[in-house]
This record gives C-alpha cells, structure tokens and sequence, in this order.
C-alpha cells in the first residue's frame, strides 16, 4: 500500500513537469455515473473553454495518457476548447472492474466517455483518437452518433480483420507481442531500469518531446508509472478485447456500415506506421456517400502526434476549420429556409 501511494504520487508529479509548458489549462477529476462502477471519475485536461467553436476531445492509446498529447495541446487549442482525458482504467482515471467479455468491456468504456460528455455538458464534439482511442471514438460514433461532429483516427488500431491479410510488418509485431506481455516485463525491471530501458530503446516514442520537456527521463518515467499501479483493470479489459495485439476481436470494418453516412471521417498514418493503412481506402470505399479524407504523415511511425507533431497539428487545426465552417454553413442556410418561409405566411 505504502509503495501503491508512492508510485500515485510520483505520477503526479511527473505529470505536471510534463504539462508545466503549457500556459493556461483546467486539470480535474469529473465524477461519472456507470452501471458497472460506483463513483467512478475521468481525469480531464480542459484548455480554451470560453471560445464558441466545436469541441475537440482527444482520447490516448493503450499503455498512455494525457500527457502524451503535450506537443499538440496549444497549437489546437488556439482558436477551440480542447478536452483530453485518461480513458477509464488507464492513466490517472478510477480503475473500475470491467467486464470479462470483450464486447460488453468495450461498451462499457464507450458509455463512461457518454457519461463524461454529459457531465461536461458538451452538445456536440469532434472525436480525435490515437491507436485504441481511435477504435474507441469509431464504437463511440456508433453508439451516440448524435454528439459527433468528426471522427479523426489518428493511426488506428482495431480496424481491420486479423482473418484477412494484413502487413507483413503488423503480423511480426503481433506475433513478438503475443508471447509476452512488455508491460509485465517493463514493470518487473522496477522504478529505475524499465523507464530507463524504454528511454534507450523507444526513441521514436520519446525523443521528439525534446520541445516541451527538457528532461529526457521524464516521459519513459511517466508511462512507467501510467502502467505500474496495481489495479490495471483498463490494461486488462483492452487484452480482452485483442487477438494478438495486432487486431481486434470485434474489428470496427466489420461494423462500419453502422457508423451514420453523415459523419466525416479523417484518416491520419504514418508513412512507415506498422498499422494497416489499406483499412482507410477501404473504408472509404465502402461509404461512397460519406466524407473519408486520408492523410499520409512521412518520416513518421505510430506516435504521429509527437514524431511528426507540427503536420499532426496542422492537419487536425484544417479539418476542425472545415467543421466548424460546414456548421456555420448549415446555420446560415437554416436561417434563409426559416426567412423565406416567414416570407411566404
């Protein structure tokens, strides 16, 4: 108990260093309600509340959190609110049992995101998820299509069919990673050698924070500790729902006819990211009444966000203009049928 509430505190702190760059911003617990947990609360970093234009909500990828997103939070956040939370049961959010089925945990974790949008009064949002987060925001839009303005799925995974055929690179990752879990091994090196081995050997995922944060022990420390807390029940409902680490036991092309044709859909990969990057012409091919707009980042992985982080922002600065201005569009349109209609009493 004792070394629980010194990692608890450690990853506070880390946190905050990791954040310490930005200038204005709202960090909290907001209490949710959930039919499989009992005060259950999302830790949510809130910046540019006032401005008027559409929401965007980041949600992170497996194994992260909020601070992943420190690269991106004032460049998107200059001209709309921008909400980024530690999905339930990862991060700093409550750790609440999920469910053992894989389904039932995933729809378990799509309403605690309803729930929170709700606490949060947001009407209607932009959805932006990285890796699971983007699996995640697609069976969210499924579910409550009425609160999404735009998807953004910002190198997903979950997508596609493991039955079908995949790339090459996809199959040897996820064959390396189903014999052993890396978490477990990471956390049994302990406090000092697993930040310190993923410090010297995931320097696509760290060594481009160099901007925000000086240190560069800090980020391999901060998803130690996201991951190192005894109650990993997010970790475990996301193994549930995997076959192999590399897809998805319920892939979201399998159920992408569900998904509402009237909402936009933006693909982002990296050009040499180890996901499928065929699922988004796919996709598009299969929502010929939709808008699917594909982005390819080059000299980029999976981690676009931070390898790439100035065309990541870019990219997601434009199709958050386009939304807010087919919105204004609409308005303005609603307005004319409303004014001729008067007209013609």
């Amino acid at each position: 108990m004792e070394e629980e509430k010194y990692l608890e505190y450690q990853l506070i702190e880390t946190e905050q260093k990791i954040l310490s760059n930005l200038s204005s911003y709202k960090i909290d617990y907001v209490p949710i309600k959930t039919d499989f947990g009992t005060d259950e609360k999302v830790w949510t970093l809130s910046l540019n509340t006032k401005s008027p234009n559409t929401p965007l909500v980041m949600l992170h990828g497996f194994a992260a959190g909020i601070g992943f997103w420190c690269l991106n939070f004032e460049p998107l956040a200059k001209d709309r609110p921008v909400y980024a939370i530690d999905v339930l049961g990862f991060g700093r959010s409550s750790r609440p049992k999920f469910s053992k089925d894989s389904d039932e945990a995933e729809r378990q974790m799509v309403d605690a995101l309803e729930a929170w949008r709700k606490q949060m009064k947001l009407e209607k949002i932009i959805l932006l998820g990285h890796s699971m987060g983007a699996f995640l925001s697609a069976s969210y839009a499924i579910s409550y299509p009425q609160a999404v303005e735009h998807l953004i799925f910002a190198d997903a995974w979950g997508f596609s069919d493991k039955y079908e055929n995949p790339p090459l690179l996809l199959k040897i990752i996820a064959f390396m990673f189903g014999r052993f879990n890396p978490l477990g091994f990471i956390r049994s090196l302990g406090p000092y050698w697993g930040p310190l081995l993923l410090q010297k050997t995931r320097r696509d995922v760290f060594g481009n924070f160099a901007k925000v944060v000086k240190d560069d022990a800090i980020l391999p420390k901060y998803i130690y500790l996201c991951n190192a807390l005894e109650n990993r029940t997010g970790e475990r409902a996301f193994i549930s729902m995997v076959l192999g680490v590399g897809w998805a036991k319920s892939p979201i092309v399998k159920r992408i006819s569900n998904l509402k044709e009237s909402i936009p859909l933006t693909f982002m990969y990296g050009s040499h990211s180890w996901m499928d990057k065929e699922m988004a012409p796919r996709i598009k091919a299969m929502r010929p009444n939709s808008y699917v707009d594909i982005e390819i980042i080059q000299n980029a992985g999976h981690h676009i966000y931070s390898e790439q982080a100035d065309v990541f922002n870019e990219i997601v600065i434009r199709t958050c203009k386009t939304v807010d201005q087919r919105i204004a569009q609409s308005k303005k349109t609603t307005s004319k049928l409303d004014h001729n209609e008067n007209k013609s009493h």
